[in-house]
């Protein structure tokens, strides 16, 4: 399990969108939003690349930086991880948390009832 920071989503999320891309085309992408600097970026991509995350092929110029991991794994990984700390892996529990406190829209529970008809096909 790869364990990814906050500011490392941001990374893999770009590279997931546009992979790939060097240390200045991240650097600049996330300048305005996040104040990171050249050697900011390098550093959380060094950490990405020992944890297995990322890697890098030599370009022409620079590194092209591509993700190692799919994001549908991450995401089912992250989920795992904060459903069983927060709500002791009850599924159930956290959905009613979330209701109660954000009301759902009809198109939003439609998804709900068309994501539990597949659950129950699957058994």
């Amino acid at each position: 399990m790869i364990k990814l920071s906050e500011a490392e989503w941001k990374v893999m999320n770009l590279l997931w969108e546009n992979a790939p891309q060097t240390i200045m085309q991240i650097t600049n992408h996330f300048k305005t939003t996040t104040g990171w600097t050249k050697h900011t970026v390098m550093t959380f991509l060094r950490r990405m690349e020992e944890k297995g995350a990322v890697h890098y092929e030599e370009g022409e110029r620079a590194r092209r930086y591509y993700p190692d991991i799919e994001k549908t794994e991450a995401v089912f990984q992250e989920t795992e991880e904060f459903l069983d700390k927060v709500f002791n892996g009850h599924l159930g529990l956290m959905l009613n948390t979330m209701v109660e406190r954000k009301p759902l829209s009809g198109e939003e529970i439609e998804e709900l009832y068309e994501i539990l008809r597949k659950a129950e096909e699957g058994k």
